[in-house]
């Protein structure tokens, strides 16, 4: 019987391209979002890999619930949880940032996670194994970064405690740590403009969003006696969360 992933926010960017990496390592997939469109879309395209289309908010503790609970019986048994579904709003200094923007992160980024954490662990067993996907922003502090970054910095502490709460359930917990990787991220933090989006990655070649999930399948089919507990990831042309090497 395959093993079964568990992937939120796989709709679009790093939670897509790791849906594609685990099928092709053997697992099925419950792949969630709230695009029902293109996670459709997403399950055409890895058949006849089995995946189950959850859509929810991970935000809403009510639907992640109720979303987790109504898993079918042959989906029913969670191997590998990738904590994916995150945001960033808005580059702004703290006395000018939006209240909306700060809910948005903490909310997705830190309860989301809790949420689903919560919701899935029932279903884990021994061998389990969580990954979630935190950034550079919650190692290393960077001008505007603020909520964002107080955020990512909380998805760190969570993995590590999460790591000895569940040590004694023989369940592992990682976290990978993204630098500059080119998704959908960065329109949504400049609310839709394409211009500043394309700024962020102007004269560098930035980590392609398979090139994190080419990492985590590796992490999660080591042998049972193998934890990659944190890997940061950058491209080659970046050094440090605000510290990159542009070319013209």
């Amino acid at each position: 019987m395959k093993k079964t992933a568990f992937i939120t926010g796989a709709s679009s960017g790093i939670g897509r391209a790791t849906a594609v990496a685990l099928a092709k390592a053997d697992f099925q997939l419950v792949v969630t979002g709230r695009r029902r469109e293109r996670l459709e879309a997403l399950a055409a395209e890895l058949a006849p890999t089995p995946v189950h289309i959850l859509t929810f908010d991970v935000r809403d503790r009510t639907a992640v619930d109720a979303a987790v609970a109504g898993l079918p019986a042959e989906f029913g048994h969670v191997d590998v949880l990738i904590n994916n579904a995150g945001n960033a709003h808005g580059l702004s200094p703290i006395q000018e940032g939006d209240v909306a923007d700060w809910d948005a992160m903490m909310d997705g980024n830190v309860k989301g996670l809790l949420y689903v954490s919560r919701a899935a662990l029932p279903r884990m067993g021994e061998g389990g194994f969580i990954v979630n996907i935190g950034s550079i922003a919650g190692h290393e502090a960077y001008a505007n970064g603020n909520v964002y970054c107080a955020s990512k910095a909380a998805v760190n502490m969570l993995t590590r405690t999460m790591r000895i709460d569940l040590l004694p359930k023989g369940i592992r917990v990682a976290e990978v740590a993204p630098g500059m990787v080119e998704t959908e991220f960065s329109e949504v933090r400049f609310k839709g403009d394409e211009e500043k989006a394309a700024n962020v990655y102007k004269g560098v070649q930035p980590l392609r969003a398979e090139d994190v999930a080419d990492l985590i399948q590796f992490m999660v089919t080591r042998p049972p006696h193998v934890q990659i507990a944190e890997v940061i990831i950058f491209p080659a042309a970046q050094a440090a969360a605000a510290t990159v090497r542009r070319q013209q």
